[in-house]
């Protein structure tokens, strides 16, 4: 029989991190999630997917889940926080089989509750589902008119276990529709409802036998297929793989959906591919040792500084990053200027999760969690800082005020990417456009918004010829308004949706097992 369980909501414990709420500035653009999967007999899966996880824990750092099969259940564990909070070795010797998956989330459908955490869950008489999903689905709505179609729970098995809340995310619209497959394979199921979907997904997802991995025919969020001596692996990116020892493969094709049991590995294609891989994978979002279609992201960072110390040079003392993700564009910039490189912030290495907010008082002091300032190194000195990106212009602002106080005489931001003017509906949380700094102000507004002595953002053209890429290959519509898969209306979007929306007694139904009651 299926089984599932979890740690339950019950458990808040911090770890003495802190957090982007703690900031009095903002949280940066956040990607969905990370997902992984494998399938390798013989092998301690639970810890393989544990430490895949922990190579992709900056997809996102709200939740973290683990499902293993044994060939007759799966189990599932999961829990608010990060991966290292979430198991112990206690808790991954439990979780014993060959197929596993696993998921690290950033809420972008859904609140950021335990019921939304993942993998998510389905119980059936033909065999129970579970799912991990990357990126964000744009017909919710749609694919919930499908599950509220759906004959009803009859097929499901009945779980003794104490009533939870119910999720509301795209991801569990999915997990039931594929779970309804009475007179089919789950396989089969997959490729009815896969042409069914829009946006960005990339699916890992498993019965007690088999592993699934999915990705959109856009390709918008990157999936690699890794090989282990024993088995397979799926993974966000390919700096998972390296991390557990597997060999990159390829890509997941656009489009594409493997299988993966006894039987080998089979690929189905479900969609024509119409790639428009995510730029801002290559700006901020992935790690920089992943390779994207052939680019190391980590050179192609670097590159984008060399164009924009082309595109906007200053004479000035020290170039120096925003620590971790402006300091490859740094890098190229010092090179291509001549301009010495220099740390001039030092970044507190415990920025995580908490769970102590500051008052308004400490707010308005202005505390300092992320960075602090090398005053020996900026007094003086003319700065050029180097950052990813600007949304709100919160952070900049209150970096420049640093600097102006370590004794910088003036201070250059160089951002290497394009001016952000529209939300993303594929997978990154950015703020809504009437927050992006960029839409209200041009370029010099902005500037003496955030108190800077000039700015300079990389060109369109400049970061897409930096990635390597065919610009028509690229989603760029955070930076154009230009949508690669059509939006529907409005009202029919946003992170809350299902939150306002979703009523219907059929979800919710497979309930877990709490353990920590």
């Amino acid at each position: 029989m299926p089984y599932l369980s979890s740690s339950g909501s019950s458990r808040r414990g911090g770890d003495g991190r802190l957090t982007t709420a703690l900031d009095p500035q903002e949280a940066g653009p956040q990607d969905a999630c990370g997902v992984f999967g494998v399938w390798a007999p013989g092998e301690d899966v639970a810890k393989l997917t544990y430490f895949g996880l922990y190579a992709l824990q900056h997809r996102g750092q709200e939740s973290a889940g683990i499902a293993v099969s044994n060939g007759r259940q799966i189990l599932v564990y999961k829990d608010m926080g990060l991966v290292s909070q979430v198991f112990d070795e206690t808790t991954l010797d439990s979780l014993k089989g060959h197929v596993a998956i696993g998921h690290s989330r950033y809420s972008t459908t859904g609140a950021s509750t335990w019921e939304n955490a993942q993998p998510t869950f389905r119980p059936t008489a033909d065999g129970s589902i579970a799912l991990g999903h990357n990126g964000n689905l744009i017909n919710t709505h749609e694919l919930r008119g499908m599950v509220d179609d759906l004959p009803g729970p009859d097929d499901e098995l009945e779980l003794h276990t104490r009533p939870a809340g119910e999720a509301t995310n795209d991801t569990s619209l999915v997990t039931a529709l594929l779970a309804h497959h009475p007179d089919s394979t789950l396989e089969q199921r997959a490729l009815e409802v896969l042409p069914t979907l829009r946006g960005a997904f990339c699916f890992v997802w498993m019965n007690e036998n088999t592993l699934y991995a999915a990705r959109d025919p856009q390709g918008i969020r990157p999936l690699v297929l890794g090989r282990l001596d024993r088995g397979w692996v799926v993974a966000s990116e390919d700096a998972a793989l390296a991390t557990i020892g597997a060999s990159v493969v390829r890509e997941v094709e656009p489009g594409e959906m493997l299988v993966i049991d006894d039987q080998g590995l089979r690929s189905h294609r479900f969609a024509e591919p119409e790639r428009k891989g995510c730029v801002f994978e290559y700006v901020y979002l992935a790690r920089p040792d992943a390779t994207i279609s052939g680019r190391n992201v980590h050179e192609a960072r670097v590159e984008m500084g060399r164009r924009l110390a082309r595109e906007f040079p200053v004479e000035a003392d020290l170039v120096m990053p925003v620590p971790e993700s402006g300091t490859p564009a740094a890098s190229g910039y010092a090179q291509e200027s001549g301009i010495p490189f220099g740390q001039g912030f030092v970044k507190n290495a415990y920025v995580g999760r908490t769970f102590i907010q500051p008052s308004q008082t400490l707010r308005q002091l202005g505390i300092r969690l992320k960075l602090n300032a090398l005053e020996h190194m900026i007094r003086g000195k003319r700065i050029v800082v180097v950052d990813d990106s600007i949304v709100r212009g919160n952070t900049q602002r209150a970096q420049v005020r640093m600097l102006r106080e370590a004794g910088a005489l003036e201070v250059h931001v160089r951002i290497s990417s394009p001016p952000v003017k529209w939300p993303c509906f594929y997978g990154i949380d950015f703020a809504t456009r009437a927050e992006l700094i960029a839409n209200g102000l041009d370029v010099d507004e902005i500037a003496a918004s955030v108190g800077a002595d000039s700015l300079g953002y990389i060109s369109l053209d400049g970061m897409i010829e930096a990635t390597g890429q065919p610009a028509q290959s690229l989603c760029q519509a955070c930076f154009t308004g230009e949508y690669p898969v059509a939006l529907p209306d409005e009202s029919l979007l946003g992170k809350h949706l299902l939150e306002a929306t979703l009523k219907s007694p059929t979800m919710g139904k497979a309930l877990p097992v709490l353990n920590n009651p």
